[in-house]
């Protein structure tokens, strides 16, 4: 009997160790390694609702990405951290690209996926202005945005569109900076409008400082607002990882196509932690209903050269730049096959 034992016990000893290695193997088993990435966006805002939720929704991991996500708050900013290689990937206007190539830049920064289709801010009046129309900004103040960016330059596009003159008919005060206007708007009552993205346009109309009385989005047409964009150097090194990074965003894009502003908000929700559940609600509505996002990322040639004729009309173009040697468009056209 004592032999039994001592058999049965020696014969348990023996599995156990046995299997102790698999099970030291299997928690050892290591998760693919991720590729690190820096993306740095223009401004963070609700506008960009896709790139949160591949965010969110973990996109980027399951393509093998590692993204670090930083502000740069302001186009000019966000270039420069791209040519400098402080960033891998800048996402901001392409007017922006337009601008370091007519300047001589030697390695061009070129857009590959074009996020929005519509301007994203909107005028705000300091009361309710049912009857809105562009006209009734003739001899007003407006606080306007920085000469040469995408914003300030698409608020004096409508201008004309409407017969007025940026320069004579009005005056624009472009002295504040960027993401600072709501607050002067709300302080200082000498100006009698304000141009603003979201959420600053909700929260004037939240705190009764000011009332959404037209989009620029909508006004505007469609305007390749916003693109992604990369050294040449960069791309020629890495398409992989510009594949993968346009493949986590075309996942974004569709998401945002198929479901309902209610449950884009709440994806994006953790991005916005200041701002409540139902001001994020209101202003993806917003977006949403006004078709800002496109289907794709594919950076046509006709909206680059809208692109080109906004930038003549207020005077910051030298001479038009080729599509071609600004846009690729190889890297989107994959990512909206698959």
């Amino acid at each position: 009997m004592k032999n039994k034992k001592w058999i049965s016990l020696a014969a348990a000893v023996v599995l156990s160790v046995t299997a102790l290695p698999m099970g030291v193997f299997a928690a050892k088993k290591e998760e693919p390694k991720l590729t690190k990435v820096t993306l740095n966006e223009v401004a963070h805002s609700i506008f960009y609702a896709p790139q949160y939720v591949a965010i969110e929704e973990g996109y980027f991991k399951d393509e093998g990405l590692d993204l670090t996500l930083v502000t740069g708050f302001g186009a000019d900013k966000t270039m420069t951290a791209v040519i400098s290689g402080e960033a891998d990937i800048g996402f901001m206007g392409a007017e922006a690209s337009v601008y370091a190539y007519q300047e001589g830049a030697t390695d061009p920064v070129v857009n590959f996926a074009q996020l929005t289709q519509r301007a994203g801010n909107f005028l705000v009046a300091r009361e309710e202005m049912p009857d809105f129309k562009w006209e009734d900004l003739k001899d007003k103040k407006v606080l306007g945005g920085r000469k040469g960016g995408m914003p300030e330059m698409v608020f004096e596009y409508i201008l004309r569109k409407n017969g007025l003159d940026p320069q004579k008919d009005l005056m624009i005060d472009q002295s504040i900076d960027f993401g600072s206007t709501a607050a002067a708007f709300s302080g200082d009552t000498s100006s009698d409008f304000t141009v603003e993205f979201e959420p600053s346009a909700t929260a004037l109309e939240k705190e009764g400082a000011g009332y959404v009385v037209a989009s620029l989005g909508v006004d505007s047409g469609y305007v390749p607002y916003t693109s992604y964009s990369a050294k040449t150097s960069y791309m020629e090194k890495n398409p992989e990882i510009i594949q993968k990074f346009t493949d986590a965003l075309q996942k974004g894009m569709e998401y945002v196509q198929t479901h309902t502003p209610e449950e884009i908000a709440k994806v994006i929700a953790p991005q916005f932690a200041e701002t409540d559940l139902d001001t994020v609600t209101t202003i993806v509505k917003r977006y949403y209903d006004q078709d800002t996002w496109k289907s794709n990322l594919i950076f046509e040639k006709e909206s680059f050269e809208l692109l080109e004729d906004i930038l003549e009309d207020a005077g910051e173009l030298k001479e038009r730049v080729s599509y071609e040697n600004l846009v690729t468009t190889e890297y989107a056209a994959k990512a909206a096959e698959k």
